[in-house]
């Protein structure tokens, strides 16, 4: 029987981590003027569209550098910080993407996208634990947040559904 290192381990973990990262499409981001005004929301969405195009095209360094350029001007919008989570996530960056998710969620906790994204990175973490309860969260205990992600990106949740049912798996746990 072959034995598997933990350095090999955690590269095939950080493949699964990457290949459901890259399922996710793009969101196509729409101005909504709320507190910051339509040209402001209008200023967002084009930054924050600016930054998926370029992830789409291998970019995903510049993408996460325009998004961080956006957050300096706009530092409490939990859009950007879910945004630039989901890039980290998709870059690998599962600790840097679950610092950004649990930003997002202080100013915005019923968001999915951002329970989402924490939930894969902490998966990827090796917190197994954690990432079963936050994905439980997001699918069986938070209508809001369900709301949130089937509006934002619906095609994350049968990658959502399918890492849940793989957590309770390992975790022993029925659904």
């Amino acid at each position: 029987m072959h034995t598997t290192t933990q350095a090999s381990k955690k590269a095939g973990k950080q493949g699964q981590i990457e290949s459901q990262a890259a399922l996710a499409p793009a969101p196509q981001v729409q101005a909504q003027p709320t507190e910051m005004g339509t040209e402001a929301a209008l200023l967002l969405a084009q930054a924050r569209n600016a930054a998926f195009v370029e992830a789409a095209h291998g970019r995903l360094g510049l993408g996460m550098s325009m998004l961080k350029q956006a957050l300096e001007q706009t530092p409490m919008s939990h859009d950007l910080m879910s945004d630039l989570a989901a890039l980290l996530l998709s870059a690998g960056e599962l600790a840097q993407a679950a610092t950004y998710a649990k930003r997002a969620l202080e100013l915005h906790p019923h968001h999915g996208p951002s329970l989402y994204t924490l939930g894969f990175a902490c998966s990827g973490l090796g917190k197994t634990l954690q990432a079963q309860k936050t994905l439980r969260h997001l699918l069986r205990l938070e209508p809001l947040a369900m709301d949130s992600l089937l509006d934002e990106a619906p095609d994350l949740l049968p990658v959502a559904e399918a890492e849940l049912a793989r957590l309770n798996s390992l975790l022993g746990l029925g659904d």
